[in-house]
């Protein structure tokens, strides 16, 4: 199994196969927090080989700095139906909607397939560029 995308877009498609994506990000400027990012997707293009094909597992974890999650882990199952090529590709897109970011801080998105960690996107919530710190905790 090989990963050849996995992406946090505004918006992704699957149209016959191919993948579309729109709008790659690793970064979201808030000033204020907490706020909700309307909607965000994770795009996923897997290869896999002959010898994989049929039942897959997939999760999600979105987790913070401390390792909380920040949203119920994405789970659900797949199959990758083959033709009689060497390999054999797949688009899967997850919608996130409503993602409520609490912080400033980074994020991590764990991909797991078949319940091991494959690999892992950073969201980095930022302040804008020029904006003012965040005052300091009261003593």
């Amino acid at each position: 199994m090989n990963v050849e995308a996995f992406l946090l877009c505004d918006a992704a498609t699957d149209s016959n196969g191919k993948l579309n994506v729109l709008g790659a990000f690793d970064s979201v400027f808030a000033s204020t927090l907490p706020t909700t990012y309307p909607h965000c997707a994770v795009a996923l293009r897997l290869r896999m080989a002959r010898s994989e094909l049929g039942e897959h597992k997939i999760a999600l974890h979105m987790v913070d700095e401390d390792g909380k999650h920040v949203i119920t882990p994405l789970e659900g199952n797949f199959r990758v139906a083959g033709r009689n090529d060497l390999s054999n590709a797949i688009n899967l897109i997850l919608n996130i909607q409503g993602l409520r970011l609490t912080k400033h801080g980074e994020l991590a998105i764990h991909l797991l397939l078949d319940g091991k960690h494959v690999t892992s996107l950073p969201l980095h919530v930022r302040r804008p560029p020029g904006a003012p710190a965040a005052p300091p905790a009261p003593a």
